[in-house]
């Protein structure tokens, strides 16, 4: 398999998930600019650009070449949502050079510097909370100037020639997103330009990038609401008549105190602050929610806790009772690991769509869109009700 074929196949599995990731945990769009430094590895014809230069009688006899070069890019780009951007560019693949010895006794020396302008459609595909996988395709203008001189039997040659063209370019690679306001992209790409003759040569850049994005939005905080805690009256003890005779004992009756009622607490997190991008795996903040719940719970007699997993009404029936049964199972999970709480006395419920906090009038729209998923945010939660006695 040649190389561009395994580019266009790495992009090409790059950008097919994506075409299928879930629109509900997109996020809002923002710009963002970077620059990158690499290496560059040239695929030039050395040998038809010396025949084009000989002078009649002269032949090459051999050729070497310096293939490696230092490039470097600058860019920036709109994120359109967590799969989705479209990037220009300017880049610069560096200066490559050769030397062909001729007969009669002389040599051609050329140098060739590959600069361009670039638009690329940026597919992003999460594989973990901070990693994503990346890949590119996309349209370039390149111009290659070719410097060429001659010495001894070649002396007389001297020539300085430029060509562009616009080829599509592809690439693919990973990203690491350091916070909110910093990634590190390590990424492949492959440059097909023209090697001033007029013949098409590729130029494969592989290089390091610092992405910085302007007015991203901050993760939302994790989010609860409780109810007030039951404080139930205090029983007063009804007055029991004492016999009259003196000598007789004094016997006063005993009034049992009532057992309090059951006290109920809810408890709301918001699915953004709990669980990582489409998973059921809890985000630190998650944790760090639950076990803030579970020490205000101390010393409580547990009657019954229910986790209820809520979703929006976007995304079909069937998908969103699952994500919804996945995430109350993993809130059930970790209470009973790292809160101490007996599993028998914890249900875990998926309601998917049921019980939305927005209403339609106020949240118009069925297609998925950017400003309907920020309104329907907050349908997407887990909720934690517990009833138990002190």
């Amino acid at each position: 398999m040649t190389p561009i074929h395994a580019l266009r196949l790495l992009s090409l599995a790059g950008l097919g998930p994506l075409l299928c990731a879930p629109l509900q945990a997109q996020e809002s769009p923002y710009f963002y600019g970077g620059a990158g430094i690499g290496q560059s590895r040239a695929k030039f014809d050395e040998q038809r650009i010396t025949d084009t230069v000989l002078p009649v009688g002269v032949t090459s006899t051999s050729i070497s070449s310096d293939d490696r070069g230092n490039g470097y890019k600058l860019f920036g780009g709109y994120q359109f949502n967590r799969n989705f951007a479209i990037e220009a560019g300017y880049f610069d693949l560096g200066k490559f050079s050769f030397s062909s010895t001729t007969a009669p006794v002389g040599t051609i020396d050329g140098n060739l510097r590959v600069r361009g302008l670039n638009l690329d459609l940026v597919g992003t595909l999460p594989l973990t909370e901070r990693f994503s996988a990346l890949a590119r395709i996309g349209a370039q203008h390149t111009r290659t100037r070719d410097e060429i001189s001659g010495t001894g039997a070649d002396a007389g040659v001297s020539a300085m020639q430029r060509d562009g063209g616009r080829h599509v370019k592809l690439g693919a690679g990973l990203q690491y997103e350091f916070n909110r306001s910093m990634f590190l992209r390590g990424e492949a790409e492959r440059y097909r330009v023209k090697d001033g003759t007029g013949s098409r040569a590729d130029i494969d850049l592989y290089s390091v990038s610092l992405v910085f994005p302007f007015g991203r939005e901050p993760l939302p905080a994790p989010r609860s609401s409780r109810v007030p805690d039951y404080v139930a009256p205090t029983p007063v003890a009804a007055a029991v008549p004492v016999a009259p005779p003196p000598a007789a004992p004094v016997v006063v009756a005993q009034v049992e105190r009532p057992m309090p009622p059951p006290v109920l607490r809810r408890v709301t997190f918001t699915a953004e602050s709990m669980f990582t991008f489409d998973k059921s795996a809890l985000r630190p903040e998650g944790t760090a929610a639950l076990d803030t719940l579970a020490r205000e719970l101390e010393g409580t007699q547990y009657e019954l806790i229910t986790v209820e997993g809520h979703t929006d009404r976007l995304g079909t029936q069937a998908y969103n009772q699952a994500l919804s049964q996945q995430r109350a199972e993993a809130v059930k999970a970790y209470l009973v690991t790292a809160g101490k709480i007996s599993p028998s006395k914890i249900n875990a419920v998926g309601r998917s769509e049921e019980g939305p906090v927005t209403k339609r009038e106020d949240c118009l729209g069925e297609k998925p869109s950017a400003k309907l998923i920020a309104c329907l945010q907050p349908d997407r939660r887990v909720e934690v009700e517990v009833t138990g006695r002190r």
